[in-house]
């Protein structure tokens, strides 16, 4: 159950909760856990279990981040942070956006070529 807003206190045993997320297309996933206070992200991740429920996992070229802010596998944590893995994307998403613009404008180019002909043909 993902956490609600609360005061950003230590548990008493000087522990951290906090969560890891790691989403597919069709599947999400959080583990949530309690870490040492002095706990870094790369620790706090592998201790969740989080890499053997997804072997593909590759903490040394995927990304992760806080809350949706890229971080440094170093990077320190705070009580109820939530750790997110972030997967390689699939597509460029310059090239992808490079290539709808370019099938757009052979579209609206054979739209204008078929209003063209037809025009034409109304004048025979």
């Amino acid at each position: 159950m993902p956490f609600v807003n609360g005061p950003m206190r230590l548990m008493a045993d000087n522990t951290l909760h906090i969560e890891v997320a790691y989403a597919l297309p069709n599947e999400q996933r959080i583990f949530e856990l309690e870490v040492p206070a002095d706990c870094d992200v790369e620790q706090a991740i592998k201790h969740s279990g989080v890499l053997d429920a997804y072997p593909q996992i590759d903490l040394a070229t995927d990304k992760v981040g806080i809350f949706g802010k890229m971080c440094k596998l170093t990077a320190s944590l705070k009580n109820k942070d939530r750790i997110e893995i972030y997967r390689k994307l699939i597509a460029d998403p310059k090239e992808s956006r490079r290539q709808k613009v370019e099938m757009e404008r052979k579209k609206a180019a054979q739209d204008i070529q078929k209003a063209n002909t037809a025009s034409a043909k109304a004048k025979d």
